[in-house]
């Protein structure tokens, strides 16, 4: 098992500016957010782990340290695009990929392992992190046919008024395997709101090659908040301390 780990934002919404750090070094109870991710994915060796950086990148690589590999995403053009800056590491690999973002400080290590393990299991080409949530926050929906199986993700802003109301939510882990999702990176458009490339159109280019694109739900939707506003930091930080004490 290999990880990518998605680093490379400014972070507009928590004044980056103004503290001078990237999204990913903003600190929650005294430790950057990053590190949290990278203590629960501690069981995938550092040198198997690529993280891709972007704003201030040189101030993510040494606070991070290690023996992590670095791609630099040098413009936002999307998720998808981040993932595509990675490729160059993993050309001669064809295991299994952890994708993740750095700004998810919640997720716990054993929810990491149990989606790989649900892949292996289901012998899936691709694997969805998925949490149902009464109340969802801004993120894709998860879009299923008559018979239950997944055929779309749908990004909250591309969403229409009836796939708003569904509350499975995309909650931003997979699990790939390493070919076929850099082959799909190559298929990507960016014909949407926001006109970038969406790694969450990924599952659906596999899904329309026959490819096996199963889903692994998480009870615990505490775990799937990010961090894109000081309000969500204030949210983040009120889990962590709670953890804390338990």
């Amino acid at each position: 098992m290999k990880a990518i780990v998605l680093a490379a934002g400014k972070g507009k919404r928590l004044q980056s500016e103004k503290f001078n750090l990237p999204k990913v070094l903003r600190n929650a109870c005294g430790k950057p957010l990053i590190s949290y991710v990278l203590d629960n994915i501690k069981f995938i060796k550092q040198e198997d782990t690529c993280i891709v950086v972007g704003y201030k990148k040189e101030m993510v690589q040494e606070a991070v340290g290690g023996n992590y590999l670095y791609a630099s995403q040098d413009e936002q053009l999307g998720t998808g695009h981040a993932v595509m800056m990675a490729e160059p590491f993993f050309k001669d690999y064809d295991g299994d990929i952890l994708v993740l973002y750095g700004d998810m400080p919640l997720f716990r290590e054993e929810t990491y392992k149990r989606i790989i393990e649900a892949h292996a299991r289901e012998n899936a080409d691709c694997t969805i992190l998925t949490a149902v949530v009464e109340n969802p926050p801004d993120y894709g929906r998860i879009i299923r046919d008559a018979d239950g199986r997944i055929i779309d993700i749908v990004e909250k802003r591309d969403c229409t008024p009836e796939q708003l109301k569904i509350n499975e939510l995309n909650v931003g882990v997979y699990v790939f395997r390493s070919k076929l999702l850099f082959e799909s990176l190559k298929k990507l458009d960016n014909n949407n709101n926001q006109r970038e490339y969406y790694l969450t159109d990924v599952p659906k280019i596999l899904i329309q090659g026959g490819k096996k694109v199963a889903c692994f739900t998480i009870d615990s939707s505490d775990e799937i908040y990010g961090v894109n506003t000081m309000e969500e930091l204030e949210f983040c930080e009120n889990i962590l301390k709670s953890r804390n004490k338990q």
